[in-house]
This record gives structure tokens, sequence and C-alpha cells, in this order.
């Protein structure tokens, strides 16, 4: 005779009441605080105190001379910076780089992530070879350069020399000092930008590309319709970042050239240095401080705006990207008929 042991009686767990999560929400709520409190002390003592001073000096005719912040003049500095022909000029050499240096460290960017991210063997190095000069220190750069860029031993104007050119004056006329700085500015940062763009397409699927190379996609017809499309968050990412860079140059044109020659490559931060640390003017320079950053906040928030409003919800994940976001054409251009097996899951199936 089997005997049948009863089976133990369930329980069932207690509610999670309304006051529970109250109290769950404030715990988590507190411990935020509690670990984002270091990191905002640091951020109000060293980046929001020193701004409103400098706002408070561009009101008073601050010098670096004498204590305090001298007499109040209004808006006089702000009139002076606004009428000055040297901040403005200042102001153009800023825009020069800026218009002539972002496209190629974006594009240069975008094309070595590419063929990194391709490669089969040794991918480490090609992304360390990329990355490793954004690592050195600027001054180690510009010693670099100059060498480079020497009239009588430079490596550079040997090769033009050997080619059967007239080697350049690097630093005897305006383009080609701005060209120079150009030149050193893309080997030094382009790895910044590369880096973003790799982390961009270590998160396109794998089987996009698959399903494409089986429908017959060469290899550009794949970047076209998946690689670009898919990469455009982070395209607007590397932009945004790169304008903001290139607009606050200093350090590279300081080092070369110190905005030579006759102050014709200047930037708009070497120009708020000179007054504030040369002629002692520190709340004239706060005040074209000031207003410098009034520009950078317009060029920022209108690119914002400006991808918002052009923003597609498929760029948002690309595990979740509208198959039709591919070209649709791809195929149709290859000229082969599809045999890619799809899964047949609705939410999970990819079409090229």
């Amino acid at each position: 005779m089997t005997t049948v042991a009863p089976r133990p009686t369930r329980t069932a767990p207690d509610p999670v009441t309304t006051e529970d999560r109250q109290t769950g929400r404030r715990t988590e709520t507190r411990a935020g605080w509690f670990f984002s409190l270091p990191f905002l002390i640091l951020y109000a003592v060293f980046l929001i105190g020193p701004t409103l001073y400098g706002l408070a000096m561009s009101f008073f005719n601050t010098t670096t001379v004498k204590g305090g912040l001298g007499d109040f003049v209004g808006i006089d500095n702000y009139r002076e910076a606004l009428s000055s022909n040297e901040f403005w000029s200042s102001m153009w050499h800023t825009i020069l780089f800026t218009i002539v240096s972002t496209p190629i460290l974006v594009v240069l960017a975008l094309a070595f992530a590419i063929l990194a991210e391709r490669v089969r063997r040794g991918k480490w190095f090609y992304r360390l070879v990329f990355f490793a000069p954004y690592v050195v220190p600027s001054a180690s750069v510009v010693l670099i350069f100059t060498w480079l860029y020497a009239p009588q031993i430079g490596l550079i104007n040997k090769a033009f020399t050997l080619l059967g050119f007239t080697a350049p004056n690097w630093s005897g006329t305006q383009a080609w000092a701005m060209t120079s700085v150009i030149l050193l500015t893309v080997w030094w940062t382009v790895g910044f930008n590369f880096v973003l763009y790799l982390a961009g397409l270590q998160d396109i699927p794998a089987d996009l590309y698959e399903a494409a190379a089986t429908d017959g996609a060469s290899g550009w017809q794949q970047i076209k319709s998946i690689t670009f499309p898919l990469l455009r968050r982070t395209t607007a990412l590397v932009v945004i970042l790169q304008l903001l860079s290139s607009l606050r140059v200093f350090d590279q044109i300081y080092l070369l050239l110190q905005g030579g020659p006759n102050y014709s490559t200047r930037p708009v931060i070497e120009y708020i240095y000179d007054v504030g640390f040369t002629d002692f003017r520190a709340g004239y320079a706060a005040a074209a401080t000031m207003v410098y950053f009034v520009v950078l906040l317009i060029v920022s928030l209108g690119w914002f705006l400006m991808n918002r409003h052009r923003a597609d919800p498929a760029d948002t994940d690309p595990n979740q990207a509208d198959p039709n976001q591919a070209d649709p054409n791809a195929t149709a251009q290859a000229g082969e008929p599809s045999t890619a097996v799809r899964s047949p899951a609705p939410d999970t199936a990819r079409e090229i």
C-alpha cells in the first residue's frame, strides 16, 4: 500500500503596499543624492562658482595687479568687446579653423572606424594606432610638429624638396600657418572621434550585414544602406563635440605660432588670455569670455534643436531599427534574387 504525503500548503507572499514602495523610492533617492554629492560639490566649487564670479567681474574694471573687483562700469566692458576689431578678428580665425577642421575630423574618423572594424586580425593594433596620439600632451605634439615644419631640417619640407616642389613657409603666411595648425589638430585629435564611431559600429547588429551580403549587396552598398543610417545619432554627437572642441582651440595655436604671423591666426581664447594676463584687464577679459560663452551656447542649442527636429525614432536603438531603414534598393542594385533565411518572429526579422 502506497501512502501519498500531502503537499505543503503554499502561502501567498505579503502584498507590497503603497507605503513600502514609497519608502523604497525614498531610500533610492537618498542613496542617489549621497553618491552624487561629492561630484556636485566639486562641480559647484570649480565650475559654477568661478563662472558666477567671472560674470560679476565683467561689470567691473577689475585688474590682476590689485585685489578687489574695482570700479563698477556697467556694460562698458561688453560694449567695448562687441565693438573691438581685434575681438571679431580673433572670432573669425576661430570660425575659420572650425569650418575647415570639423568636416575633416568627422569624415576621417568615420572612415578609419569602418576600416578598423572590418579588419579581421589585429583590431587592437589599429585601434591603438589611431587613438594613441590623442593621449599625447599638447606640448609634446607641438614639439613634434615644430620639428616636422622646420624650414631647413623639417621632414615635411624635405619631402617637398625631394618631390620637386617648393617647400612652404609654414609660419610665414596666414594660409600656411592655419594649414599647419589644422594638420597638427587632425593628427592629434582624430582618435577621439574614432573611438566614438567604433562604439556606434559595435551597436549595429551583425545579422543586418549578413542578410545584406546574402541578398548580394556589395560592401559599399552595406555601408551606404546600413552603416550610415544607423550611425546618424553617433554622427550628431561627434559633430557637436567636435564643433565645441574646435571653437575652444587654444593650445596648439598658442604653442606653435603664438597667434602669428602678426596675430593672423589668434583665436578668441588666446585674445582673452592676452587681454587678461598681458594687459591685466581681467574685467574686460571676463566680459569677452561671457560673449564667447553665449556664442558657444547658441551653437550647442541650435545643433541640438535641429537634430531633435530631424530625429527618427528608429535611431534610438539599432536593434529596433525599422527594416526599411536599410536601403530597399540594395538587392535590386546587386542584381541578385533574395535567398536570405528570415526569422519567423516578426519583431526580430530583418529584411534588406
